[in-house]
């Protein structure tokens, strides 16, 4: 049946060029609507301004870490900042007693694998001008900013752990089997580099395609060519083997990632 007026009751024809403010006023079969309205002037609903996009504006000074935004990053850095000028200042005699007992060479793995897997990642290899302490500041502070300091703590140790051990452990039952010297089981090792490798890798995972793929072509590219010089063997291959641990956390660094950013991150 439809909807009339009675016949008694005449309705008064709106005045032209009026707005409609409320169509669910004058049929009452249909629902207001909603939308992003607010309130302009008596009984009229416009549409609410939309809120102004995130700026987009370029800020380099995220690049280097700080107390607050990047601890993690932060606190390693003056440690490794005090380490180097040690090794440069220092008396030569004590840098080198320091670094032999942080080696993780396979005879200080045998016997304090605990102690040296800490204290040989509290040295740079070639100071805080090398390049992979630059990279540990810009790597390490950008993988901070989008999964936490724990998490990139995490990534950083599992690839100077388990590099380690897979450059050292070969060494081991090399001299063993009669391969390799003995004086291979004290080959001097230490650095930071098998984490930042390490780092780069799991960086790469959260990066868009347009600069993942030049990311990781240049570093592998690089570490392919010191393979190829054959110089140090061994810390090379450790360094594509953190690489590739690094890519193998892409999973659990995305989902990390994901969490932060809640819904809103899509």
């Amino acid at each position: 049946m439809e909807r009339t007026a009675p016949p008694h009751e005449t309705a008064e024809p709106a005045p032209t060029g009026a707005p409609v403010s409320d169509v669910s006023g004058l049929l009452g079969g249909v629902p207001r609507q909603r939308g992003p309205y607010r309130a302009a002037g008596a009984g009229m609903r416009v549409p609410a301004p939309a809120a102004e996009p995130r700026s987009r504006t370029p800020r380099p000074w995220r690049l280097l870490p700080t107390p607050t935004g990047t601890p993690f990053t932060f606190g390693y850095a003056i440690v490794l900042c005090v380490t180097s000028l040690i090794s440069a200042y220092a008396d030569p005699a004590l840098v080198h007693a320091l670094l032999q007992v942080s080696s993780t060479d396979v005879t200080h793995l045998v016997r304090t694998p605990e102690l040296v897997l800490i204290a040989s990642a509290l040295w740079v290899a070639g100071g805080v001008t090398s390049p992979f302490a630059v990279a540990f500041v810009l790597v390490l502070t950008a993988l901070e900013r989008r999964i936490g300091g724990l998490r990139t703590a995490a990534v950083f140790l599992l690839g100077h752990v388990l590099a380690t051990l897979a450059t050292e452990v070969p060494v081991g039952l090399a001299v063993l089997a009669g391969h390799l010297p003995g004086s291979s089981l004290h080959r001097l090792d230490y650095g930071v580099s098998f984490g930042v490798a390490a780092g780069i890798g799991a960086l790469a995972g959260l990066l868009p395609l347009w600069s993942r793929l030049p990311l990781l072509a240049g570093f592998g590219w690089m570490l392919l060519q010191d393979l190829l010089a054959f110089t140090d063997p061994m810390t090379n291959w450790g360094h594509l083997i953190a690489l590739g641990i690094g890519i193998a956390t892409w999973p659990v660094v995305r989902r990390c990632r994901a969490r932060r950013l809640g819904p809103a991150g899509g």
